[in-house]
């Protein structure tokens, strides 16, 4: 489900009716729009190195510093189904590479999670009401939009020249501009 933009909005956009396409094709949509645009953004997240469970509270290591606080809600990734899912903190380690939630299971011992497995802090919410954020996903939505109803993924113009298939890298550095201030420059730099 979208959390930038709706699909009210898309359709708006668009200028098609609900009865052509639904909510959820476009919702459909949107949700590929922000998969794009939301990695792109700061996000506080962490790798996770392994994972444990031990009367009821499970513990979550990092690999190095996480910016996680106690209260906060992350969402739990890649580790295993016992462990995923959002949950909220209790606990954070003083040197910040561990941190604890509550989770009613059978104790598992600690476990190296290879590949590494995500902690993020729930922060989709955080862009929504950002008009430079919303204007990346429309915009990448109306290409994804007509990409998927234009035969062969071209384009005709109103002059009935041919654009070429627009899916590609230079789709992303079209919104760069318009994301520059919420870009996570670390993740450029991994």
């Amino acid at each position: 489900m979208p959390s930038i933009v709706n699909a009210a909005a898309l359709r708006s956009i668009l200028g098609v009716s609900a009865s052509l396409y639904n909510d959820a094709y476009l919702d459909d949509i949107l949700d590929t729009a922000e998969s794009v645009i939301l990695p792109m953004l700061v996000t506080y997240k962490a790798p996770i190195a392994a994972a444990e469970l031990s009367d009821n509270v499970a513990t979550i290591l990092t690999q190095g510093d996480h910016p996680f606080s106690v209260g906060q809600s992350v969402v739990i990734a890649g580790v295993s189904a016992t462990f995923n899912g959002t949950k909220t903190i209790t606990a954070v380690s003083d040197d910040h590479t561990e941190f604890s939630y509550a989770l009613t299971a059978a104790d598992v011992d600690r476990f190296n999670v290879i590949p590494a497995g995500s902690a993020t802090l729930t922060g989709a919410s955080t862009y929504v009401g950002n008009s430079a954020v919303e204007s990346a996903v429309l915009s990448v939505s109306v290409q994804v939009f007509q990409n998927r109803t234009a035969g062969g993924g071209a384009i005709e113009g109103v002059d009935f020249s041919v654009t070429p298939f627009r899916m590609s890298r230079g789709l992303l550095s079209s919104v760069t501009g318009l994301l520059g201030q919420y870009l996570d420059v670390e993740a450029i730099a991994q």
